[in-house]
């Protein structure tokens, strides 16, 4: 078992809980959303490195980084998107905090059975923060375009691929939408994530936040 996670006594290996920084503790195999934490998931995901850590630069670029280009996207292509899937949009790698960002060819490896243990977790996420545990099929599918559209991005800045070969695995990003990537230090990325999780928030009212800001953009 890896360092961090542990298993309950007395229950044969059947439910597996992480300790997090904020003191919460996650069963990992039946999360509750009682024990999740925004801090603990923007802690978690500004450390984790797209692409497994094979990008130029000084710092990996961060999942939670990514997330928050990827809810700016969606915003480019949708402009009438509400603050609900918007949020949608910025927590959608959210489950990444505690099982990483892995690669999809290795994802598909594993089969069903990790998906089911994806969405357990995405619902749980969901649930905290007001969001419904299933996301509609149409915002799915346009959090999809959104975060390929960054994937695009990222494989020509970051990760080596050439612009044709780019296109071949994550099709052409939308049209009128440029991006330039720094990758941020984790410090950075974290505190990002979670300002802009709290303007969303709001916005979507789902909470009252003295320092987030009235709009969304």
């Amino acid at each position: 078992m890896a360092k961090g996670l542990h298993r309950k006594a007395g229950e044969q290996g059947r439910a597996a809980w992480q300790r997090m920084l904020s003191g919460r503790r996650l069963d990992l195999l039946d999360p509750s959303p009682m024990d999740i934490e925004i801090e603990d998931i923007a802690h978690g995901l500004a450390r984790v490195a797209r692409w497994n850590g094979q990008t130029v630069g000084e710092h990996g670029f961060s999942v939670a980084q990514h997330s928050v280009v990827v809810e700016e996207i969606a915003v480019h292509i949708d402009p009438t998107l509400e603050p609900r899937w918007r949020l949608a949009a910025l927590l959608h790698d959210a489950s990444e905090y505690v099982i990483g960002d892995m690669i999809s060819p290795f994802k598909a490896a594993l089969g069903v059975s990790y998906k089911s243990f994806e969405e357990r977790l995405e619902n749980a996420i969901h649930i905290r923060f007001g969001l419904p545990a299933a996301t509609p099929k149409n915002i799915k599918a346009l959090i999809k375009q959104a975060d390929r559209a960054c994937a695009f991005f990222e494989a020509t800045q970051l990760a080596g691929f050439k612009h044709d070969e780019a296109l071949g695995f994550f099709g052409a990003p939308p049209g009128g939408y440029s991006l330039t990537i720094d990758p941020l230090p984790p410090a950075l990325a974290q505190a990002r994530y979670v300002q802009r999780f709290h303007v969303l928030s709001e916005a979507a009212g789902y909470e009252r936040h003295p320092d987030a800001a009235f709009e969304t953009e």
